[in-house]
């Protein structure tokens, strides 16, 4: 028992001399309870709602401003004024928008006079989560609009026609953009990160150090290797991935290089965050200890698997700051709206001022020494 509890002791020793790895085994694990208590299940919250008054009469100006109260108490969406019905659509489209609510012309006239007028609600049905919400809000918005003080002979009742902007998605197509993201970390922090530390764990990287090869030349080749197999697994999940859910139109060769352009920035991202990340790290087992948490502190906060509109407003923050929020946002925009890639220009500056700040802070930390 002597000797095995020397080893005992020893192997306590070295935990207690790695900050790092004290850290990842104690700290890290409260975080993740934390986020995942958080992710799922919140209510919908601050979904940005058009609204198209093409009606302007007292019933109308009703509606409004129980669209306002709505967005002032339970706050599941806020209303914004549109003047054209196009202009709504086309910020529903680019994402800019969750729902479009449209007051048609006649709408105070046709009330009055028990014609039955139709709200028409136009949902981002991409997700469904959002929508289902937005469309149960509105479903009681009109059903206190048909409830009047006093029971009249003749109900004047207005009725909500509900339009999806898109085909039918299930949950599976939902899914895929977090999936194809989710390989190129996982290969990245596998193929990347653990690849590189394990390899100078060996002593493979004296034979390096050996050589005229400059630090920024080292970390190119460490990098363009990583990217190139997370490239291959993302490009995989998503061939695959697209045929299996059946996304319509999923082989358009510009839908198809608008995707690969977005597996290249997702790739150049997560890579260099892995070697910015590792960059002074020489314990193997530290890489080890971070991966599963460091993927729920980056995937589950993107709203790969539960929409961001559900999160505390902490938690949208974290989002904000996650490069996994763009990849995913910029996947289902182009896999499941198929709207071009100008709609996808904020994901694409995220993705690059990520890759260029992760890039640059991997250079300096990295040190060309044994």
């Amino acid at each position: 028992m002597k000797r095995a509890l020397a080893l005992v002791e020893r192997d306590m020793r070295k935990f207690r001399r790695s900050p790092a790895l004290l850290f990842a085994s104690l700290v890290l694990p409260l975080v993740q309870l934390v986020i995942l208590g958080n992710a799922f299940g919140g209510n919908i919250k601050n979904v940005n709602l058009g609204v198209v008054n093409l009606d302007h009469g007292p019933q109308s100006a009703d509606v409004i401003e129980r669209l306002r109260a709505v967005g002032a108490n339970a706050r599941t969406f806020l209303p914004t004024d549109y003047d054209d019905e196009g202009a709504a659509v086309r910020d529903l489209r680019r994402g800019v928008l969750g729902a479009v609510v449209i007051i048609p012309q006649r709408y105070s006239r046709d009330l009055l006079e028990r014609h039955q007028p139709h709200l028409a609600l136009i949902t981002d049905n991409t997700d469904r989560s959002v929508a289902g919400a937005v469309s149960q809000q509105m479903s009681d918005l009109v059903a206190s609009i048909n409830a009047p003080q006093v029971t009249p002979r003749e109900r004047a009742q207005a009725a909500l026609d509900v339009v999806e902007v898109y085909p039918y998605i299930n949950y599976i197509k939902y899914l895929l953009p977090g999936s194809v993201t989710l390989a190129i970390f996982v290969t990245a922090m596998i193929g990347g990160g653990m690849l590189f530390i394990d390899d100078k764990a060996r002593g493979l990287h004296e034979g390096y150090m050996v050589t005229p090869i400059t630090k920024w030349e080292l970390i190119a080749g460490f990098n363009l290797s990583g990217v190139i197999k997370a490239m291959l697994a993302g490009m995989t999940v998503l061939v695959l991935g697209g045929v299996i859910a059946e996304v319509p139109n999923f082989f358009e060769p510009v839908r198809l290089a608008e995707l690969t352009m977005m597996a290249v920035l997702t790739s150049v991202a997560l890579i260099g965050m892995m070697f910015f990340i590792m960059a002074r790290i020489s314990d193997p087992l530290v890489p080890r200890a971070i991966f599963g948490v460091l993927n729920t502190l980056l995937f589950f906060p993107s709203g790969a698997v539960y929409p961001i509109a559900g999160f505390p407003g902490w938690l949208r923050w974290m989002s904000v700051c996650d490069p996994f929020t763009y990849a995913v946002h910029g996947f289902r925009t182009l896999l499941l709206k198929d709207s071009g890639i100008t709609a996808v220009t904020t994901d694409i500056f995220a993705l690059a001022l990520t890759s260029v700040v992760v890039l640059s802070g991997a250079t300096l930390l990295f040190r060309r020494t044994l």
